[in-house]
C-alpha cells in the first residue's frame, strides 16, 4: 500500500486541486483516484485534510437535466416542510432542530 504525498496549506504543486476548486473550474474528479492530500493547520485541534485530484484528468460537470432539477426541487420542498405543524417554513429546516422555529420555540409569554 502506497502512502499519499501530503502538502501543507498553499504549498500544493500546480495541476492539483480539491473538489471545490475543480467545481469552481466547472470540473469534477470523474472517478480518478486521489493523488495527494492537503493539510491545513488548526489551533489546538487536528489539521483539516483535503484530497487533491489532477486537473488534467478531471471531467466536465454533468449538466442539470429537467428530471434532476425537478427531483432537487422536490427534495428541497420536503426539507422545508415542518413535521410538527405541516406548514412550509420558507427555509430548510435544520436537522438539529427537526422542526420549524415557531414549533421548536413556542412563544409562551403571549397569553
Amino acid at each position: 500500500m502506497s502512502t499519499l504525498p501530503v502538502y501543507r496549506w498553499r504549498l500544493a504543486p500546480e495541476g492539483l486541486a480539491t473538489v471545490r476548486q475543480l467545481r469552481a473550474l466547472g470540473l469534477r474528479p470523474g472517478g480518478q483516484p486521489v493523488v495527494a492530500q492537503l493539510e491545513r493547520p488548526r489551533r489546538r485541534r487536528e489539521p483539516l485534510i483535503a484530497f487533491l485530484y489532477r486537473i488534467d484528468r478531471a471531467l466536465p460537470v454533468r449538466p442539470m437535466t429537467p428530471a434532476k432539477r425537478a427531483a432537487l426541487e422536490r427534495a428541497n420542498a420536503a426539507r422545508r416542510l415542518c413535521p410538527e405543524c405541516g406548514r412550509d417554513a420558507g427555509y430548510r429546516i435544520p436537522p438539529s432542530l427537526g422542526m420549524c422555529t415557531p414549533c421548536a420555540y413556542p412563544d409562551t409569554t403571549a397569553a
